[in-house]
């Protein structure tokens, strides 16, 4: 079976409708998935050689929620795995495309590869959420952005390829920042994080740039150093989990009604950011988020059972579910946690809201995330 992706709705094109695959089924996504991954000729070797251990057949498998007998994914398999093998082998060889790194806060970091579809997927979805949120086509951006081994490094490309604009870069290395916290060398931090205001002020400064996408903590850094700056922006592309609702409304007073819009992402899963829902106070916000359906899933869990999914309102840990064509990964464990949340008639999935740091793990630096 070729590689392919569900394709955009057929509704209008700035409607929830449009977003690519909300019409899908997730029954029938999942046995198509599965089929794709356990074929005994053309399936992912990384899922074929771990069969005999499962105790049961994938292939049987008809719902969704039959995925809980995998169990939690452990990701040190993918610090270990040759990130081809979890690919199916009809995924043309030689490879031609990407790897990606994830959690390199905590050791040595996940790989996966991303193909050309996969790719084309997130692309789409980031399109979306955009529009959706607002984000007018044809303007300036200035993306201060992690890139390198991070998949949020494509957002600069495609969003001048598809959101029709002019964009900007700042490099932003979060893995050197998370080792100086680590040790405790405050002063260099400050001057990395100096470093980086320097650069995005001399793009604002120097050009008429219309929106920034950058992670919460240095936007904050931004707004507290050169607030003239981020007054004169029309919008904000946030990226990142450590987004917090009191944050959120120093955002929105220092934007002068400037656009918001969040994103959740890392190399395995995206989400993109709903409106805020904010109450009398911040102990009352809600900023909600939703997974780019059908190829990645969301619940939150009990922290101690992570086969139990938490009543909406509740705060659990985050778990997703890979289910590309290129990728299947049930079950994955992340080191945050969020509150589940309802979502309207418009979406065929649960949403997840406010995401932080699991509290188990506040120890360890997150730094520009």
């Amino acid at each position: 079976m070729a590689s392919t992706e569900p394709t955009a709705g057929t509704g209008p094109e700035d409607g929830v409708s449009a977003a690519p695959g909300l019409s899908a089924d997730l029954d029938a996504w999942t046995r198509r998935v599965l089929s794709r991954h356990f074929d005994p000729e053309k399936g992912s070797p990384f899922w074929l050689e771990r069969l005999p251990t499962l105790g049961f057949d994938p292939l049987e498998i008809t719902r969704y929620d039959e995925l809980e007998r995998f169990g939690p994914f452990a990701l040190e398999a993918l610090r270990k795995t040759e990130p081809a093998d979890l690919l199916p082998r009809d995924v043309p060889r030689p490879l031609s495309g990407r790897v990606y790194e994830s959690s390199g806060a905590t050791g040595s970091p996940c790989r996966v590869f991303h193909t050309e579809a996969m790719r084309a997927h997130q692309a789409e979805w980031r399109r979306f959420g955009l529009r959706h949120a607002g984000f007018a086509e044809g303007r300036t951006w200035l993306h201060a952005m992690p890139s390198g081994p991070h998949a949020g490094g494509e957002n600069a490309a495609n969003t001048a390829r598809l959101h029709a604009s002019t964009v900007y870069s700042v490099d932003v290395d979060p893995r050197w920042i998370r080792e100086l916290i680590r040790d405790g060398r405050l002063a260099e931090v400050n001057r990395y994080l100096n470093h980086l205001v320097r650069q995005i002020s001399d793009v604002l400064e120097s050009t008429r740039v219309h929106y920034l996408e950058t992670t919460p903590a240095l936007f904050q850094v931004l707004v507290r150093q050169r607030p003239e700056l981020v007054a004169a922006l029309d919008g904000i592309a946030l990226e990142g989990t450590q987004v917090t609702p009191s944050m959120y409304r120093e955002f929105t007073e220092a934007l002068d009604g400037g656009l918001i819009g969040t994103t959740y992402r890392n190399a395995l899963g995206d989400a993109m950011g709903l409106p805020a829902r904010l109450g009398s106070g911040p102990d009352d916000d809600l900023l909600p988020y939703v997974p780019h359906y059908p190829q990645v899933t969301m619940r939150v869990v009990d922290k101690k059972d992570p086969e139990r999914t938490v009543g909406f309102g509740e705060v659990g840990q985050l778990r997703i579910t890979v289910l590309h064509d290129d990728l299947f990964l049930p079950n994955v464990l992340e080191r945050d946690q969020a509150v589940r949340v309802e979502t309207s008639d418009d979406w065929p999935c649960d949403g997840v809201a406010n995401l932080q740091p699991l509290q188990v793990a506040w120890d360890l630096p997150e730094g520009m995330y």
